[in-house]
């Protein structure tokens, strides 16, 4: 019933099996970062493997029940059947979505930045509604949320950074990447007058210790700055904010979260890795156009997603044009269809 993939991939069973037999060696843990990293490894197959080989063993036994009501012609089994294959087909589209996110980082936890575009005090609360419902959808993964950076402006926010920890926060949220396109009756509008507004999103990952990114100190420049969010007279009266920008790429991340400059200097310096990162892969690649979904006019003709609360509701993905009508649910965080339609349509698209 469950054929391909990772369960029937060889490698990944002969894998597992080389690495314990590599653990159970006297001497495998004499050199620990080399044993601490092969552990990693296993872990990280087995996290792929073990639930397809659950899967496949359920499916087994499921087809070993209907044969078996088949054979005896004992139809009484048939409601007990169509309920365990509606599980079933549940828990392989839920596992197969993982499978679609098996790049190198998408396990990882992951940045989060939203830019205001086109339309004034509009687009600044559109660009704090869009904030919004990514912040109500990681409550409801799970994931922990501490906001970066915060820039505010008449209406809403000019710009806004966070940081989502969690696993697959990365790979989940990768194709959010892009501007997102407002239509609607503007409340800022004493006329009443239907308004267009456009807010960027821009997703990059958190990097672990397995992954080097070089940061030359000459290639930096880093001002410091005082806080203008919260935290009491402290953050009004030292430069603990920080604000550091690449010089060869002209890449610019900021921090202003912690009272301590120190910590932000470390937030900000891990923004600024992972940014470079997705930087220098995209250029290996011969393809700087995620990286310049953030530098794109955040204006008409270069949205990803439009959502459209008059004349009627609706929100439509321009790339797998997934949609959904029920908008109040989307600003609530619930945008998982939006997600996995993009993952298929990428997996697709690769092939």
């Amino acid at each position: 019933m469950i054929h391909g993939g990772v369960f029937e991939d060889a490698s990944f069973a002969e894998r597992i099996a080389g690495i314990e037999r590599k653990s159970g060696a006297p001497d495998f843990w004499n050199d620990q970062a080399a044993a601490e990293k092969l552990m990693g490894e296993l872990k990280a197959l087995k996290a792929r493997y073990e639930p397809w080989k659950a899967l496949k063993a359920a499916a087994d036994d499921l087809e070993t029940l209907y044969e078996l009501s088949a054979e005896e012609k004992d139809e009484s089994q048939s409601p007990e059947i169509e309920a365990a294959l509606k599980a079933l087909s549940a828990r392989f589209e839920k596992q197969n979505l993982f499978e679609l996110m098996s790049g190198e980082v998408d396990k990882n936890g992951c940045f989060l930045t939203i830019h205001a575009g086109a339309g004034g005090t509009e687009a600044c609360d559109w660009s704090q509604m869009l904030y919004r419902m990514y912040l109500r959808w990681a409550e409801r993964k799970g994931f922990s949320i501490e906001e970066v950076d915060r820039l505010e402006a008449e209406g809403g926010i000019k710009s806004a950074t966070c940081k989502l920890e969690g696993d697959y926060a990365y790979g989940f949220l990768k194709g959010e990447s892009g501007v997102h396109r407002l239509v609607r009756i503007s409340p800022f509008d004493a006329n009443s007058r239907r308004h267009t507004s456009f807010a960027s999103c821009y997703v990059f990952p958190m990097l672990d210790d397995s992954i080097a990114v070089d940061i030359r100190p000459e290639d930096l420049r880093v001002d410091t700055y005082r806080s203008g969010g919260a935290g009491g007279q402290h953050v009004n009266k030292t430069d603990s904010a920080v604000r550091f920008t690449h010089l060869p790429t002209g890449i610019v991340v900021a921090c202003q979260s912690e009272r301590s400059q120190t910590m932000n200097r470390a937030t900000a310096m891990s923004m600024l890795k992972a940014r470079l990162y997705e930087y220098y892969k995209a250029e290996k690649e011969k393809d700087n156009e995620r990286f310049a979904q953030e530098k794109k006019d955040i204006s008409f003709g270069s949205q990803i997603r439009s959502y459209v609360f008059q004349p009627y509701t609706m929100v439509k993905d321009a790339r797998t044009k997934a949609e959904m009508g029920n908008i109040q649910a989307v600003m609530d965080g619930d945008i998982d269809l939006f997600i996995e339609e993009y993952l298929r349509f990428a997996w697709n698209e690769k092939k």
